[in-house]
């Protein structure tokens, strides 16, 4: 419950921190948030009725249930989608159902600035069963008694509502201000380093390790927690693994992280091999919800050390390329870095060696720029 109240807390910060000369000309809003990250809301104050359910949560109790009602690998098909944390919810109370909403992070926040509850976009309803292709709920989800749950779903970048009067009063914004829907992390990412050809990908290397290669084809394996979200005509196809930032927090400091960075030789191999995750479980490119991490052994020396878990996570992220290709993808030529993980220029060097293609950082690194290229895109609708 406290997550939830920290982002509305953030949220109301980052607000305020807008220099008061600029909000009058603010026209429209977004907002990006981590993927499968679900709240259970109560429909008729908007609080939640659980604690949230972060993104890497898996809720195995109620995987069972979900694969035998959804088609064989689809992508709810895992233990850690939006679909299983509902299901598991449902499952485990017996009150306080019948005004029951489910939002995701971003239809949450946004909700605060809109007060229209039940609005969700294709990105992130992509994991509670939404089909981005026939833009609808399919019939083997509607037909289950907690459908009711399940939120309108738009086009990312669609107005929603112009801000609520009270806030609009609080921070200064225009009347004609909107609020559109947003996306996930990843998507937001992908936005802004602006790929925009089939073969050119994004690596997003925040808390985790989010790819998305822009492809002609769909593809969907939930065995290898593969995924396709919607981008116009064309296809976002990936993952997210929980390996990435915050493992490298659990070790280092962020000034270790930047001295140590520089003594490393990028152009030499690591012979260290090791699956670096921050607790156990891992969804992409290995679904395997029991997967234990692997640190040891761990060398003396900490460049090394910081050496081998840097080349590790490339080999992921290259294990996650090769598996993307063999399911049908569009090959990639080329990999835009996006999260705080794109300032380590050692790290570029090496995914670069592992990768064996052009590794570039984006000129817009964060998630939020990609949300402000949608905020654009309503408020010229």
């Amino acid at each position: 419950m406290n997550r939830a109240s920290s982002w509305k807390e953030t949220l109301l910060s980052l607000l305020e921190d807008l220099p008061p000369t600029l909000c009058p000309y603010i026209s429209s809003i977004s907002i990006d948030g981590t993927s499968a990250t679900t709240l259970i809301i109560d429909s008729t104050t908007g609080e939640p009725l659980c604690k949230p359910f972060l993104y890497n949560e898996s809720c195995p109790d109620a995987l069972p249930f979900v694969t035998s009602l959804a088609p064989e690998n689809h992508t709810v098909c895992a233990g850690s989608s939006t679909l299983s944390k509902l299901v598991s919810w449902w499952n485990s109370h017996n009150s306080d159902k019948g005004n029951a909403i489910l939002m995701h992070q971003s239809d949450w926040l946004l909700w605060l600035l809109h007060g229209k509850l039940g609005v969700s976009d294709y990105n992130n309803a992509l994991k509670v069963g939404y089909d981005p292709e026939t833009e609808s709920y399919p019939s083997w989800l509607v037909s289950q008694p907690f459908s009711y749950l399940l939120p309108t779903v738009k086009p990312p970048g669609t107005p929603i509502e112009s801000i609520k009067e009270d806030m609009r009063k609080q921070f200064g914004f225009p009347k004609d201000c909107v609020v559109c829907t947003g996306t996930t992390d990843s998507i937001a990412a992908f936005l802004a380093a602006g790929a925009t050809l089939p073969g050119k990908a994004v690596t997003s290397l925040g808390s985790t390790l989010a790819i998305k290669l822009l492809s002609t084809s769909r593809i969907e394996d939930s065995r290898f927690g593969v995924y396709s979200h919607r981008l116009d005509d064309k296809w976002l196809v990936g993952g997210a693994s929980n390996t990435g930032g915050a493992v490298l927090r659990q070790i280092f400091t962020d000034d270790q992280l930047e001295l140590l960075s520089q003594q490393i030789n990028p152009l030499v191999a690591s012979t260290l091999d090791y699956y670096p995750l921050p607790a156990y479980g891992e969804r992409f490119p290995i679904a395997d919800p029991n997967m234990q991490p692997r640190l040891h052994p761990r060398p003396e020396n900490d460049v090394h050390y910081l050496h081998g878990i840097l080349e590790s996570i490339a080999r992921i992220e290259a294990k996650a390329f090769g598996l993307l290709k063999e399911l049908g993808a569009t090959e990639v030529e080329e990999v835009y870095t996006a999260g705080g993980g794109a300032k380590n220029e050692a790290w570029r060097k090496i995914r670069e060696r592992v990768l064996g293609i052009p590794v570039r950082r984006a000129e817009h690194t964060e998630a939020a720029y990609g949300a402000a290229l949608l905020a654009l895109k309503g408020a010229c609708q």
